[in-house]
């Protein structure tokens, strides 16, 4: 993201559409064209943004990196402007941005469903569903809803939570939208809830996550990179896009752990955020076109429209959305 200062007023006229014709928002999502949707052998690389809606605003040493709107809709912009990126994972007021912007026509849409468990707040793990909902996501044309799922043994609000999770599953089932479960074993550690990124831990998550609801036929999973990711997926048959992160180490070691566990069955692609628009680099069209040259992008469908121009280890925080 370098060059001259952007126009501080690029961004005006969406405040004054949300004044003065807030419907706008809707007539752009139905006159969306949409993605063709995921195939097998087709890996999809998702960009996502719905990490300042929990207050988790950080990017490295950065504590408020992601608080800029303007900076992060310019970077979301630049990266979704890449073909090669199938589409977005947002919060209700990104994706409506994005969408009064032009900037996901033939894009899959994934909406954020929980984001009432603030990082940082006493009941983190009472991840409330405060978000998206599988009724808004239907009217907007989207492809499915993402849940983040701290599995809590030593937490009290984990089966209610738990339960809530289920009950959103089903709801998307409903509707033949696709959830995507980001599941987390996590243990409170001096008043922080931290995610336990072991092997093992990673495995019983998925376990869980993948016995959620009254079907998992619409269900996939969200999981991070971890070491002997081929015992990770062969404890699940379902579709699963991997995590980025908090970028940390160089680029190189990241793409390269990256690369390896999308060469197992099962892995549908990569769903990143920060690493990508957040780079060390702050080039974020050079990190998404690395990212994008690891995927498996098989054979483009013919009917796919023209999207409009426009660790081995690392810490829990690091991986939470």
């Amino acid at each position: 993201m370098n060059g001259a200062d952007p126009d501080p007023r690029r961004y005006e006229h969406l405040s004054r559409i949300r004044l003065d014709d807030p419907e706008a928002v809707h007539r752009a999502a139905a006159a969306r064209p949409p993605h063709p949707g995921p195939l097998s052998g087709r890996q999809n690389l998702i960009v996502a943004a719905d990490h300042p809606a929990r207050g988790a605003l950080a990017v490295g040493e950065q504590p408020l990196a992601m608080a800029d709107r303007h900076g992060l809709l310019d970077r979301l912009q630049e990266a979704l402007a890449n073909p090669a990126v199938d589409g977005v994972l947002a919060s209700p007021d990104i994706m409506d941005d994005l969408l009064l912007l032009g900037a996901l026509d033939g894009k899959l849409l994934f909406g954020s469903m929980n984001r009432g468990g603030l990082a940082g707040a006493v009941n983190e793990a009472d991840d409330r569903f405060t978000g998206h909902t599988a009724a808004a996501l239907q009217k907007l044309g989207a492809t499915g809803g993402k849940m983040l799922t701290r599995i809590c043994l030593g937490d009290p609000a984990t089966p209610a939570f738990l339960e809530a999770t289920a009950k959103a599953i089903d709801s998307l089932a409903e509707r033949r939208l696709v959830a995507m479960v980001e599941p987390f074993i996590s243990e409170w550690d001096h008043g922080r809830l931290r995610n336990i990124l072991s092997t093992e831990a990673v495995i019983r998550s998925a376990a869980i996550a993948s016995g959620l609801g009254s079907t998992s036929a619409y269900t996939w999973l969200k999981l991070p990179v971890v070491p002997e990711m081929e015992r990770v997926m062969a404890a699940t048959t379902m579709p699963t896009v991997l995590l980025g992160g908090d970028p940390t180490g160089s680029p190189q070691e990241t793409y390269s752990l990256w690369e390896a566990a999308l060469r197992l069955p099962g892995v549908q692609g990569l769903t990143v955020g920060r690493t990508l628009l957040y780079p060390k680099t702050d080039s974020v069209s050079e990190a998404v076109a690395a990212a994008a040259s690891l995927l498996d992008s098989g054979t483009p469908p013919e009917t796919a429209p023209a999207p409009a121009p426009a660790p081995q280890t690392r810490s829990e925080q690091e991986v939470s959305n």
